[in-house]
């Protein structure tokens, strides 16, 4: 399976400002000058291979979509402003036809998780089937209020693409364009839902918007993503906001992904839903800081350990 990022920020989009770049800059000369780049320098090499990533790139902008795709078959999770960027993707793609055919989960309908449908150009196609998945109640309604007036110019209900609910029980696996789907309840405002993905033996565990607590939810959580190859977890927060400022806020911290991760035998830990006030270069810190706890409490195999950022791309 081949797992695509098109969002990765939490709560909202995260802008990249003037000072962002001025540091970026700076920090990307005084690099050069170290190293002494001259004319004869391999520039691309040069920032492949000696610029950090925080100077070179951005950990992103946008807020949850990401698609799990085996090359043929795709799913989708969550329609955060990444959608936007998916849609085009897949608009300017010349070797995929219309009419489209998209499979959407939903891991709850708070807004950073559902804004960017309005902007995904499939769904003004005629001819395109959405169908969107999820664990709630009014996930269509919440869809239709979005775009009503005055907060949005174009109605749900006039789009010309062709969009259907399937609402899923959780606890149970389902059987979605070729994956076996399972999703279950989380603790956060409102309820939100991760899903275990499994596809030709391998395993993906979307886990956002979800906060830890006590040994008997530690458990449950163990099984869920028992043996999955990829772990795609929030940890929007430290552990200390975790347990002071920012505790019952539904997010979790790094600490409890390496705990989870290392005590459900998973192989490749991915952080997500990163926290949109904080800059490149101190979510750089979080995954050093992240790798080093996970070496010091690893036993036997190790845990790689990543952050997701906006076009990355993990295949397992």
């Amino acid at each position: 399976m081949e797992i695509s990022f098109w969002g990765t920020r939490g709560s909202l989009p995260a802008s990249i400002g003037f000072k962002d770049i001025k540091s970026k800059l700076k920090s990307a000369l005084q690099l050069a000058v170290d190293e002494g780049l001259s004319k004869e320098t391999d520039m691309d090499e040069f920032i492949e291979n000696h610029l950090p990533f925080w100077v070179r790139g951005t950990y992103g902008t946008n807020t949850p979509c990401v698609e799990i795709s085996d090359g043929k078959s795709s799913l989708i999770f969550d329609a955060g402003t990444g959608i936007r960027d998916l849609g085009l993707n897949k608009v300017n793609d010349r070797s995929i036809s219309a009419p489209y055919d998209f499979h959407i989960f939903i891991s709850h309908p708070h807004w950073d998780h559902i804004q960017g449908f309005p902007f995904f150009i499939p769904i003004y196609m005629k001819g395109t089937r959405i169908n969107i998945y999820g664990c709630h109640d009014n996930l269509e309604r919440v869809f239709n209020i979005q775009q009503n007036a005055p907060f949005f110019p174009v109605k749900f209900s006039d789009l010309p693409s062709e969009i259907t609910f399937n609402k899923l029980s959780p606890g149970q696996y389902h059987e979605i364009n070729g994956f076996r789907v399972l999703p279950k309840e989380q603790r956060h405002p409102g309820s939100s839902y991760g899903y275990r993905i499994e596809k030709d033996g391998k395993i993906v565990v979307y886990s956002t918007d979800s906060e830890h607590k006590g040994e008997e939810d530690i458990t449950d959580f163990v099984e869920f993503f028992r043996d999955a190859d990829l772990l795609i977890f929030d940890a929007q927060y430290t552990l200390a906001e975790a347990f002071t400022v920012k505790e019952d806020w539904g997010h979790s911290n790094n600490v409890i992904g390496v705990e989870l991760a290392q005590r459900s035998g998973v192989k490749h830990l991915c952080l997500f839903h990163m926290e949109p006030t904080t800059d490149d270069k101190n979510i750089e810190r979080f995954l050093y800081d992240t790798r080093r706890l996970a070496n010091l409490l690893g036993e036997g195999d190790k845990l790689d350990v990543s952050i997701a950022y906006d076009g990355m791309n993990i295949k397992i």
